[in-house]
């Protein structure tokens, strides 16, 4: 861009505005701000640039005339060049949906990505039940386990089905005092969450897990496990006393086939 192009960038109108924005190098942009036909249509088009600066962005941002509108400053929440402090106020103004959508942006910062994270939770209470099964189905995983607490049976049902939902979230869930029994009983029947080794022992730790379910996973632990699990203090005494009688069940059974391995060394059978 020449030098005689550049005033263009406070004059230019129509299809010359809309030429400039998309040809015009980030250095040169500046002036852009003071033409007075830059309005929420070719703002949107503006911001759609990754090469805009910091500097550039926040002399915008000081321009409250031109950031009144929510799709303008929804961009300049995602844009990866806002300036931090800034951006953290944006995300304080975007809409549910929207903070979804920016916390599995490609790219956003982790610590920015929990905050939107934490604004969508932080508002679940008040969200209608259509509200939540949509965030349930698709949403991040942080989000998903936070909605597979609620306890709602087709928010559980939703939440369990999305595939974001990670490991570390349903046991985080699982570790929760007050849990809604039927939360417990959904992932204790879920055919993915129920055959995952560490959800079983969380599930053998939650005190809302009914008998029937524990006396089920206990063929599937280890000694080992069971043997910490059967430690003072850990579950109520009458669990442990099942506990206690897998463990001796194992121990006989393992001693019984040692014996019988070891007689069939000692008489090997006739030929």
């Amino acid at each position: 861009m020449t030098s005689d192009a550049k005033p263009n960038l406070l004059t230019a109108t129509g299809e010359s505005l809309v030429h400039l924005i998309h040809e015009v190098s980030a250095a040169e942009l500046p002036p852009i701000l003071d033409n007075p036909a830059l309005d929420e249509t070719t703002l949107a088009l503006l911001l759609q640039r990754r090469d805009l600066t910091s500097a550039f962005l926040e002399e915008l941002l000081r321009r409250r005339n031109l950031v009144k509108n929510y799709q303008v400053r929804k961009l300049l929440a995602f844009h990866p060049h806002t300036p931090r402090a800034e951006g953290l106020r944006l995300l304080r103004e975007l809409y549910l949906m929207d903070l979804v959508q920016f916390s599995i942006s490609p790219g956003v910062l982790p610590d920015l990505k929990r905050k939107a994270e934490d604004q969508v939770v932080a508002k679940m209470p008040q969200l209608p039940l259509g509200q939540k099964i949509t965030l349930a189905r698709r949403s991040p995983a942080r989000i998903a386990g936070a909605l597979l607490a609620d306890g709602q049976p087709l928010v559980v049902k939703a939440a369990l089905a999305n595939p974001q939902l990670t490991e570390s979230q349903v046991l985080k869930v699982l570790a929760r005092r007050g849990l809604p029994p039927n939360v417990v009983q959904s992932i204790a029947q879920d055919p993915k969450w129920s055959h995952v080794y560490n959800v079983r022992i969380a599930l053998l730790r939650q005190p809302a897990t009914t008998l029937s379910t524990i006396l089920a996973f206990l063929p599937e632990l280890t000694v080992s496990d069971l043997r910490e699990m059967v430690a003072p203090g850990i579950l109520p005494e009458n669990l442990r006393h099942y506990l206690q009688g897998e463990i001796n069940r194992r121990l006989l059974k393992s001693k019984e086939h040692g014996e019988a391995s070891s007689d069939k060394t000692r008489n090997p059978p006739r030929e």
